[in-house]
């Protein structure tokens, strides 16, 4: 029987309020939810800058605003700072345990802590079971919940898609009460020597956006690339200019 491959089908939102920056509108370029991809096909759009949240694969396509910037780790080159190489030590403590992707009361426990700590009033601090894993899965793709424990304690979870040409960080979560140990760093740390365990050459982290410290944490990973204009290429967030 022969298979045949479906064209994927992109609609534009409707303007919707920016969940990043307060007071700004935002629309999304996004994959009619219906088709449903697979790791591999997910991979090309991931090097066209879009991401994922659940099923829903989407792109800010928001006019002439470029704030949410595509990043991604070139694992070969990335050089960890003193900081990033004292939290990595500082967790060396830590067992790594892959669980699939499939409802944990004990993850949901952490994340709910986590969201109600991190995040309060951001619209993510009062979950249910439901939306949480429809937020973190997918039907389609192969995707691991990371499991940091101390002990047997949980104390983390980095939920990562692993494709047939890099990682792609979805979320971390971790506990609150644990600040000193830079958990949310080590995770990502955790991530770029998996990939180049795994010999693959990308870790994406999502959207860099400079005035969202959700999400301008991800400057503190060096060398960072974005897609900017079409194509990849060596970035910097300090000199980058953002049309607003």
């Amino acid at each position: 029987m022969t298979r045949t491959h479906q064209t994927p089908t992109l609609f534009l939102s409707l303007p919707h309020p920016c969940s990043y920056l307060p007071g700004k509108m935002a629309t999304s370029l996004f994959l009619d939810p219906r088709q449903k991809l697979d790791s591999k096909s997910y991979a090309g759009f991931t090097r066209l800058g879009f991401r994922r949240s659940g099923d829903f694969i989407y792109r800010p396509h928001c006019g002439a605003c470029r704030a949410c910037v595509p990043v991604r780790i070139p694992v070969a080159c990335f050089k960890p700072s003193r900081g990033q190489k004292r939290i990595w030590r500082r967790n060396q403590d830590l067992e790594v345990r892959a669980h699939p992707a499939v409802f944990s009361s004990e993850h949901f426990s952490l994340y709910a802590r986590y969201q109600a700590s991190r995040h309060p009033g951001g619209g993510m601090d009062d979950p249910d079971p439901e939306k949480y894993l429809n937020f973190l899965a997918a039907s389609r793709l192969d995707t691991v919940f990371h499991e940091f424990r101390l002990d047997g304690r949980l104390l983390a979870v980095a939920v990562v898609d692993f494709l047939p040409d890099s990682l792609s960080a979805v979320y971390t979560f971790y506990d609150p009460d644990e600040p000193a140990r830079g958990l949310g760093v080590h995770a990502v740390l955790w991530q770029v020597e998996e990939a180049r365990r795994r010999q693959l050459p990308h870790v994406y982290l999502g959207y860099w956006i400079r005035e969202s410290p959700k999400m301008a944490y991800k400057a503190n990973y060096a060398p960072l690339e974005a897609y900017l204009d079409n194509r990849w290429s060596a970035f910097n967030p300090a000199t980058h200019d953002i049309q607003r």
